[in-house]
């Protein structure tokens, strides 16, 4: 939706200097503007500049947003704008960590798209770029996505699932954990809709993406805040994790184990 809008903006700004500047151009071939006409395009003039003034602000201030908690390349667009709204929630950017690749007990990465460090708890998420209708049940390992009106269908990993994997992975990294809430949302981006999912296990969230700052307050207002017996352990880790996903050899590898666990390769169409 907020890329919809921006869309929208971009071509009102677009066609209104087109008007004015055809209007303009006819009107000094023909020398007839009269100074009311003169003076609504000057109005229609000022309009565009204040309007791509605001918009290009806005693309500046949440970028110096993002800077303070992750880099501009890492992760997916949906992620990155997941991490402005946090920020812009009043998330102190010391508790948000974005494309983190923590380490398992066999060696192997485990790539989370974001967690943040909240007074109630560890919230950890995961984000889908969706389209078409959504249909799953929280007890299978697999979901159903279907586009075209019924004529498409794919099927894909039970993100309830994959989140609970992660959270698991995050407790087993860091032992005082285990004693800490853990909330887990699955962020839903693009124009999909939540046609039919069930059985959602409590603490997890299935949100789309324009509702999510009603579930963050939902949690917070709902928990009571929790104690971390050593949060600069806590920190330290989660920057690592962060830190792994700069080595290009960590995302080779995480690759490699995605594919061989799915077997992508074995597969001869």
């Amino acid at each position: 939706m907020k890329k919809r809008t921006s869309n929208r903006l971009n071509l009102f700004v677009l066609l209104l200097f087109l008007i004015v500047i055809i209007i303009w151009k006819q009107g000094l071939i023909e020398k007839n503007i009269s100074p009311i006409i003169q003076k609504i395009l000057w109005v229609l003039i000022g309009i565009a500049i204040a309007i791509s003034f605001i918009f290009v602000f806005g693309k500046i201030r949440n970028h110096r947003l993002l800077k303070s908690v992750t880099k501009s390349y890492r992760g997916t667009k949906s992620e990155r704008d997941l991490v402005v709204k946090l920020l812009k929630h009043g998330i102190s950017p010391e508790n948000i960590f974005h494309d983190l690749y923590v380490e398992k007990q066999n060696g192997e990465f485990s790539q989370i798209d974001l967690v943040v460090l909240s007074s109630v708890g560890v919230i950890v998420f995961e984000v889908k770029d969706f389209s078409g209708w959504i249909y799953g049940n929280g007890n299978h390992s697999h979901w159903t996505k279907v586009l075209a009106y019924g004529k498409n269908k794919y099927r894909f990993y039970n993100p309830i699932m994959q989140n609970s994997k992660h959270i698991q992975v995050i407790r087993n990294q860091i032992k005082q954990l285990f004693s800490i809430p853990f909330y887990s949302i699955i962020v839903f981006y693009g124009d999909c809709v939540l046609k039919e999912v069930n059985f959602v296990p409590k603490e997890t969230y299935l949100v789309k993406q324009k509702r999510l700052l009603e579930v963050i307050k939902i949690i917070e207002k709902e928990n009571e805040p929790v104690f971390y017996k050593n949060k600069n352990e806590i920190l330290l880790a989660m920057k690592k994790a962060v830190l792994n996903g700069e080595n290009k050899r960590t995302q080779k590898q995480h690759i490699e184990n995605i594919n061989e666990m799915l077997g992508v390769d074995r597969i001869f169409d």
